[in-house]
């Protein structure tokens, strides 16, 4: 672990972790639901990311690491709130196994299906009131762009979770967007096509 001298770490600390400070108060406040706690989160990350960057290699996905640190403070800041565990397995309980196949379901992608025509807060609002663990998957894929692999590592879940948890969390937006999107006239394609081969 290299010992960094003080003006490499704050050149370090400037270059390739701040022009994430934006980013990363976009998470935190999607997490918490407060811009104070927001800034608190991202103050914390710093902090944190400041005092463990001799671990740090310059030049390797400094948001992936940061939003790791976030994420680790944030259920740190969680549980000292309610006072018990925040890590919840959704998927046991409603009773869904994880599988490795998942890969083969075709994903739609979220910003095309959604983002590209509802705009507006109630894609916010639907997005903030997932359950904490599908919606830190949604933000970090569709919202900050993501691998399969980087989420993995910034949640510590397998690559296989972050697949099922996605695709739940994405079928959870579109049947809670579903009516808001037939306000504004758009129609669901699969319905459609169903009712032109009963045509047929």
């Amino acid at each position: 672990m290299p010992n960094r001298s003080g003006s490499n770490k704050d050149e370090i600390f400037e270059n390739e972790l701040l022009p994430n400070i934006d980013s990363l108060h976009t998470f935190a406040y999607h997490l918490a639901f407060n811009d104070d706690d927001a800034k608190d989160l991202v103050q914390e990350t710093f902090l944190k990311a400041y005092k463990a960057l001799d671990s740090y290699e310059p030049g390797t996905n400094a948001k992936a690491w940061l939003f790791k640190i976030l994420k680790n403070a944030y259920i740190n800041q969680y549980r000292k709130r309610a006072r018990r565990p925040t890590k919840v397995d959704y998927e046991d309980y409603i009773g869904y196994q994880d599988r490795e196949d998942q890969a083969s379901i075709d994903f739609m992608d979220l910003r095309e299906e959604i983002f590209d025509n509802l705009i507006g807060d109630e894609v916010t609002s639907a997005v903030n009131s997932l359950p904490v663990d599908f919606r830190a998957v949604i933000l970090l894929c569709d919202i900050e762009g993501f691998t399969y692999e980087e989420i993995s590592k910034i949640i510590d879940v397998p690559i296989g979770t972050v697949r099922s948890r996605l695709h739940r969390a994405r079928n959870m937006l579109k049947e809670k967007l579903s009516n808001y999107a037939k306000s504004l006239g758009y129609k669901d394609k699969r319905r459609i096509s169903g009712d032109k081969k009963e045509e047929e």
